[in-house]
C-alpha cells in the first residue's frame, strides 16, 4: 500500500509502485489539469510539486510526473495545478492573464505550477532565478515574451515572501498564493506510515533514485517490475566535507549540488557549470549516482567528476570498495560495478582555493539538451607555471574519458599560448570520435579543439586567446 497527500485528501493506492504519476493522475484520479506531452522530462506540462518532510517543515521541489514512480511518492504530499486553485485566480494565474502568456493553454498549468514552486522555495527573488524555475516549461504558442512579462510582474509584485523563510508557507497563504490546507501538512504528513520499498523472493528489485533517465527507456518494463526507491535511505543522501575531502551521497540531486555553497566556494564556476546540466524540473530528481551509472559518454557529471579525480564507494554482498572514477568505465555502457552492487559515496579531493576550474558544453538547445561534445578542466598555478592539471572530455570516445596523456603534459608547464596549442594536438591524438546524430567525427575533434582553448579564455584570460576562436 503506497500512502500519500494528494492536494488536499489522503490517498492510499495499491497501484503499481512503478506506474508513473502522471498516469496515475490522469487515468486514475481524474485530474486532467497535468497535461500528457513529451513524456520524457523536456517539456514541462505535466509539472507537480512534491513535498517532503524536513526538520523545518515540508520542503517542495517540482518534478515531472511523466518520470516519477508512483511508489516514490509514499509519505509525501504531492501538489498538482487542481491543488493550488482557490476561490479565484491565484497572482501567478493572474499575472499570466493579464499579460496574455497564454494561448492554447497546454504548457499554462505547468508553468503556473514552476512559478508557485519558484515562490515556496528561492532564496532570490531576482529575475534570473525566476526564469531558472521554468527553463524546463516550454511553450510553442506565445513566443516567451508574454510569458517574460507576467514572470516580471509577479518577481516585482511579491516582495514580502524572503522577510521570513521559517513562515514562508504562511506568507504565501496570506497572499493566496497557496490554500490554507499547506498550513497545516507538516502534521499531517507525520501521521503518515510509510513503507519499505517492496522486494520478492522471485524477483530481484531494480534500484531507483531519481528515474529521469531510467523512466524514459524502460517506464513499461519498470510499470509491475519489484523496485527499491533508494530515496528511503537516508545513508545514500547529503554532502559533507571531512578534513580534505568532500563526500557526496549517491541519491543527493543535482539541484542540491549546485546549490550548496561549499562547492560552489571551493569552485567559483560550479553554479554555471550545474546549470547547463538539464533544467531545474529535471535537476530536482536526477541523481549524482544515477548520472554516472547512466553511463552515458557525454554525461555532464561525470565528465565533471573525472576533473575533480573523484573515487566512488561501491557497497555490495562482498563488502566495500572504492574504485577511480577513470577506471571504472570499461566501454560503451559497461562498467565495474558486480551483481548486487551499488554505488553509495562519491568523493574527490577539495579543490585548493585559487584553483582554476571550467566546463564546457555544446548542445542544439542550452538547456534540456544532450551535449555533442562536452569537456572539464581542473588546474593549479604557481607562479605562472601549471603544477597540476585534470582534463576529461566527453562525446569523444566510448566512454567518459579523462584524457590521461594530456593531464600528464601540462603538468610543470608555462601557462602560455603555445602549451595551449601544443595540448589541443595531445588532445586530438587522445580521442576517438565517431560519426553519430551529434555530429561527424571530425566535427568533434573540432569543437573539443575550441572547448580546450576555452578553458583557458576562462581560466587565464591574460593570455587574450580569443582571437583563435572563431
Amino acid at each position: 500500500m503506497i500512502r500519500f497527500i494528494l492536494n488536499r485528501d489522503l490517498i492510499s493506492t495499491t497501484t503499481a509502485p512503478g506506474t508513473t504519476l502522471l498516469d496515475l493522475l490522469r487515468r486514475e484520479r481524474n485530474l486532467k489539469g497535468t497535461k500528457e506531452g513529451c513524456r520524457e522530462g523536456d517539456c514541462g506540462a505535466c509539472t507537480v510539486l512534491v513535498g517532503s518532510r524536513s526538520p523545518d517543515g515540508v520542503q517542495y521541489r517540482s518534478a515531472a510526473s511523466c518520470l516519477l514512480p508512483v511508489g516514490d511518492l509514499d509519505g509525501k504530499h504531492l501538489v498538482t495545478i487542481e491543488g493550488l486553485n482557490g476561490d479565484g485566480l491565484s497572482p501567478v494565474q493572474q499575472a499570466i492573464v493579464d499579460e496574455g502568456a497564454t494561448q492554447c493553454g497546454f504548457c499554462t498549468p505547468g508553468i503556473v505550477v514552476a512559478l508557485t514552486g519558484f515562490l515556496l522555495t528561492s532564496t532570490s527573488l531576482a529575475m534570473e532565478d525566476a526564469l531558472a524555475a521554468v527553463e524546463g516549461n516550454i511553450c510553442r504558442c506565445t513566443g516567451y515574451t508574454s510569458i517574460l512579462r507576467a514572470i516580471e510582474r509577479l518577481v516585482a509584485s511579491i516582495d514580502t515572501i524572503l522577510a521570513d523563510p521559517l513562515n514562508r508557507i504562511h506568507t504565501l497563504v496570506e497572499a493566496s498564493i497557496l490554500p490554507a490546507y499547506f498550513l497545516d501538512m507538516a502534521s499531517r504528513l507525520d501521521n503518515i506510515a510509510t513503507n519499505e520499498s517492496p522486494k520478492t523472493a522471485h524477483e530481484t528489485p531494480v534500484p531507483v533514485a531519481g528515474g529521469t533517465d531510467l523512466f524514459v527507456q524502460q517506464a513499461d518494463r519498470l510499470q509491475n517490475h519489484a523496485l527499491y526507491f533508494l530515496s528511503k535511505d537516508l545513508r545514500l543522501h547529503g554532502i559533507r566535507i571531512e578534513k580534505d575531502t568532500i563526500i557526496i551521497g549517491a541519491t543527493t540531486t543535482v539541484e542540491e549540488l549546485k546549490g550548496d555553497t561549499r562547492l560552489r566556494e571551493r569552485l567559483p564556476a560550479w553554479e554555471r557549470a550545474l546549470g547547463l546540466v538539464s533544467s531545474t524540473l529535471i535537476r530536482n530528481r536526477a541523481t549524482l549516482a544515477g548520472n554516472i551509472i547512466n553511463a552515458s559518454p557525454i554525461g555532464d557529471l561525470t565528465i565533471l567528476l573525472l576533473a575533480l579525480n573523484a573515487r566512488l564507494t561501491i557497497r555490495g554482498p562482498s563488502g566495500v570498495r572504492c574504485v577511480s572514477l577513470d577506471a571504472f568505465y570499461r566501454g560503451y555502457k559497461q562498467f565495474d560495478l558486480n551483481e548486487g552492487e551499488l554505488v553509495t559515496e562519491i568523493r574527490f579531493p577539495c579543490p585548493p582555493l585559487g584553483n582554476r576550474f571550467n566546463f564546457e558544453k555544446v548542445s542544439r538547445r542550452e538547456h534540456l539538451d544532450i551535449a555533442s561534445v562536452n569537456t572539464a578542466m581542473l588546474v593549479e598555478e604557481v607562479d605562472g607555471y601549471i603544477t597540476k592539471a585534470r582534463l576529461s572530455a566527453g562525446g569523444v570516445a566510448p566512454s567518459p574519458l579523462f584524457l590521461t596523456r594530456s593531464s600528464a603534459y601540462l603538468s610543470g608547464k608555462p601557462v602560455s599560448i603555445e602549451t595551449v596549442m601544443e595540448l589541443t594536438q595531445l588532445v586530438d591524438a587522445e580521442i576517438a570520435p565517431i560519426d553519430d546524430v551529434r555530429g561527424t567525427a571530425h566535427y568533434k575533434r573540432s569543437l573539443l579543439r575550441r572547448l580546450v582553448i576555452a578553458h583557458f579564455v576562462e581560466c587565464f584570460p591574460r593570455l587574450a586567446l580569443e582571437e583563435l576562436l572563431p
